[in-house]
């Protein structure tokens, strides 16, 4: 019978990366605590996901673009979207 593949939501991933990243437990203790199922996670997931956590870390406090960058880009979409009408107008005239 074959097995079908388990995904974790984001948010549970990160609940399993934090407690990694505490250090209280060992990563086996961690696995078998937030068994999913009748499986448990492989110790090797957990600091996997662990891992994963801390490099994208500094994206939780990185710079966003500004509101006004963004305004910009999309006045320029809709410029560019109007100019193509029109043309697509005319050729469909001529």
């Amino acid at each position: 019978m074959k097995q079908n593949r388990r995904k974790f939501t984001a948010k549970f991933k990160a609940m399993v990366a934090v407690e990694a990243l505490k250090e209280r437990k060992s990563l086996s203790e961690l696995a078998t605590r937030f068994e999913q199922g009748r499986l448990a996670i492989h110790p090797t997931q957990v600091s996997a996901w662990k891992r994963e956590f801390l490099e994208r870390a500094e994206k939780a406090f990185g710079d966003e673009p500004s509101k006004d960058e963004e305004s910009v880009d999309i006045d320029n979409l809709f410029k560019q979207i109007g100019q193509l009408q029109v043309e697509n107008d005319f050729l469909k005239k001529a």
